[in-house]
């Protein structure tokens, strides 16, 4: 197992020669202020030489014998995976881990959203063989159904490019910081604005070099539903070959009058792009009351709702790189700070806050005190990453968004480097 859960009293030293390893290099892939910098519950990512493990639903017309051919594996090896799994009668459904070298291949998208590029660069340099696509958040649109650019991305593009990392022009319908739902409404519903916008995008695609777009219009109105369909073809079949990337609100059922969900028709929109990307995040959100960002057992709930309607192979679902700090007792007008993933496992450290791990939820989660207000942190780290994997390799979507790749979790890097393929240009 690559993870090692903290006890009371242990100390990296102990850690280290337990499993072999230099403190330096657990400090570097745990992202760890000090080599002493440590509490209880911290999930440690502990690189290893183990075969990486498959997750694998057992389908009708298997067997054992089967299975070792298709992973490259031997039935003696699945069976020591898989204690008190009788393995000689598989049922249709049934979970099994599989120690196989063929890694699991995935087609990955990261978000960057180009505030001050310089800062962002070298990063993006370490963490581009982790990635299929890079979006690039930079712009809008205007109520004339014109694109417009609200960031510089020239920077950013042309170092996409260079790491060859495949650049969409991710464009959302965004103004004064939030999502406009009207802007949506007004350009969606009318053809003529809806066909300005699409020549524009096309134009500025291919004008700048981009390899497609990834639409990220949210809180469409879901009186526009059969609007957002016909916006989706018509786009399409202007980009042609270059990739349309459409990201829709998770749900686990359609209820086309919903606000928020009402307007993504997963069946209609699964036939038309070449990618959905989910948004299994915010599950716990800052005007609500504290959840975990993306729990694992809800993910799955929208994944199987997903498959239903949408080839998986076009499937990608969404990681936060991020969670959130809520004061207790909870209340709406409080304020709720969002952290890196990173960020909020070195504050439980600086705090000295043990960390806690929900097994239904897959989540770690720790309580601290600022003077008088106590406070709870719900993020991710190496366990709820790997849980979530998981459900990318039992339902064989196609691959993972990450939001966003300026928020540093190197955990999830190092992982990935061992476990699974990346699919690239």
């Amino acid at each position: 197992m690559p993870v090692h859960v903290v006890q009371g009293g242990e100390s990296l030293w102990r850690i280290a020669n337990v499993y072999g390893v230099s403190m330096e290099t657990i400090v570097e892939v745990n992202g760890l202020p000090a080599s002493d910098s440590i509490v209880p519950g911290l999930a440690l990512y502990i690189p290893q030489r183990d075969v990486p493990i498959r997750h694998y639903l057992i389908q009708s017309g298997d067997t054992l014998w089967k299975l070792a051919q298709r992973f490259n594996t031997s039935p003696q090896i699945i069976f020591i995976a898989n204690p008190g799994i009788n393995l000689n009668r598989l049922n249709v459904g049934q979970r099994i881990r599989i120690p196989s070298p063929t890694k699991l291949n995935m087609t990955t998208l990261g978000f960057i959203v180009p505030y001050a590029p310089d800062s962002f660069l070298p990063m993006f340099a370490d963490i581009a063989e982790y990635l299929t696509y890079a979006a690039i958040v930079a712009y809008s649109f205007t109520p004339e159904g014109n694109i417009r650019r609200e960031l510089d991305d020239t920077a950013v593009l042309a170092r996409s490019k260079q790491l060859n990392v495949s650049p969409l022009l991710c464009i959302r319908n965004y103004t004064n910081e939030q999502f406009n739902a009207e802007l949506a409404g007004q350009v969606l519903g009318n053809p003529s604005l809806r066909s300005n916008l699409v020549r524009s995008m096309v134009a500025a695609v291919k004008g700048k070099g981009y390899d497609g777009v990834s639409i990220d219009f949210e809180f469409v109105p879901p009186a526009r539903r059969n609007d957002f369909n016909t916006f989706l073809r018509d786009l399409k079949q202007a980009l042609g070959e270059l990739v349309l990337h459409v990201n829709v609100h998770s749900k686990t059922q359609d209820i086309p009058t919903n606000p928020i969900i009402g307007a993504y028709d997963y069946q209609i929109i699964g036939q038309i792009a070449d990618i959905v990307a989910v948004m299994t995040m915010d599950y716990g959100y800052p005007s609500g009351p504290p959840n975990p960002v993306s729990p694992a057992n809800w993910m799955e709930q929208v994944i199987r709702y997903a498959v239903s309607l949408v080839n998986p192979k076009k499937l990608q679902v969404a990681f936060p790189l991020y969670g959130y700090d809520w004061i207790l007792p909870f209340k709406p007008e409080n304020p709720t700070k969002a952290l890196t993933v990173l960020g909020a496992q070195n504050q439980a450290i600086a705090n000295g806050s043990p960390i806690q791990y929900n097994s239904t939820f897959e989540a770690p989660f720790y309580f601290y005190w600022k003077g008088t207000e106590q406070h709870i942190v719900w993020f991710e780290d190496i366990r709820s990453y790997m849980a979530k994997y998981e459900l990318i390799d039992l339902y064989q979507l196609l691959g993972v968004t990450f939001w966003q790749l300026r928020f540093p979790f190197p955990q999830n890097w190092a992982y990935m480097e061992r476990n699974f393929t990346i699919a690239r240009k």
